[in-house]
């Protein structure tokens, strides 16, 4: 007879605990072995080619950088004899001052600067918006849709008939809209985006409409803020794309008071601008020796202040859009 007052737990432990002792494999002996495996002779040969050739893949990276940089702060003697390697020879700073006390210059950098948060606003609203739509598989002429978008990345109407509609039939010539509107929409930024998206969990985006959200509250509330890395990789491509930009503002824009610094360093290498207007005429050697260079210094050095906050996005962003499955 059984006692019905006893706890059921007396009676699993009697009936099904079993009194063998359960033992864990001691795997400390197999981590230690494992991280003391002896490296062949060809695994350390082959290692040390693989630092050398990454260390000298990365020299060749930086020297431009760093000859740029020396460049910007030699005499013109040294710089025209051809001795100026990565260290400043006959240290001087005519040209600096000559070019940072150019009002036209800051005049294009602060017009560049416009551009490129302008543009990238556009260029981001309408990538982001276009690329979730196209990444729907109820669509309707999806297809269709996509195979119009990749035909414009193999064939366009040239630069002549690009010249007549932005200038007869939009009107745009000599609007700062001439050089922030053409080119808004990267195909194949579009493409990647688009990938990204379909390989979204199609399971969030239900279970935010289970709870009501409509189709744009998915894709504003749940679907952007998951989508960082691939939105900071797209934002990087337009803006770096727009910073060096510089054959728009040839074409549309000829007052010199809204083109981008850009457009004034290609007149500067051109020869469009005199010597004489950033310098006088002692100091004339000297800047026309290493303006090219300072100039270009002052150019890239926003970007590459601001690259390195985004470089973690920029590898995973990539990757993120490209693998389907």
């Amino acid at each position: 007879m059984v006692d019905t007052t006893a706890p059921i737990a007396e009676y699993v432990e009697e009936d099904f605990v079993d009194d063998t002792e359960v033992t864990t494999p001691d795997v400390s002996g197999i981590r230690t072995s494992l991280t003391n495996i002896k490296e062949t002779t060809g695994m350390k040969i082959f290692k040390w080619i693989n630092y050398g050739f990454l260390t000298l893949l990365c020299a060749l990276t930086i020297y431009p950088f760093i000859n740029l940089i020396a460049m910007s702060f030699s005499s013109d003697g040294a710089i025209r004899a051809g001795r100026v390697n990565v260290w400043p020879v006959g240290f001087n700073l005519t040209t600096i001052r000559a070019v940072i006390t150019d009002q036209t210059f800051w005049v294009n950098y602060r017009n560049t600067i416009f551009y490129t948060i302008v543009y990238t606003l556009i260029a981001m609203f309408l990538t982001t918006t276009l690329a979730y739509v196209i990444s729907r598989p109820h669509l309707r002429f999806k297809s269709l849709i996509v195979g119009m978008a990749v035909f414009t990345m193999f064939f366009s109407g040239g630069l002549v008939p690009h010249f007549v509609v932005v200038t007869r039939w939009y009107g745009l010539l000599g609007s700062i809209w001439a050089l922030i509107l053409p080119g808004t929409l990267s195909v194949f930024n579009l493409l990647v985006m688009k990938s990204f998206f379909e390989n979204f969990p199609t399971e969030l985006e239900e279970a935010a409409s289970i709870d009501g959200l409509n189709t744009y509250g998915v894709f504003l509330r749940i679907v952007l803020p998951l989508s960082k890395a691939v939105l900071a990789t797209m934002t990087l491509f337009y803006a770096v794309g727009m910073w060096n930009s510089w054959f728009g503002a040839m074409l549309f824009m000829q007052n010199r008071q809204f083109q981008p610094v850009t457009m004034y360093l290609r007149n500067l290498i051109a020869g469009a601008l005199a010597v004489s207007e950033v310098a006088d005429t002692s100091d004339a050697a000297q800047v026309g020796a290493n303006i090219q260079a300072v100039t270009m210094l002052l150019t890239v050095l926003p970007i590459m202040l601001v690259y390195p906050f985004v470089q973690k996005y920029f590898v995973s962003g990539v990757m993120l859009g490209s693998v389907k499955g």
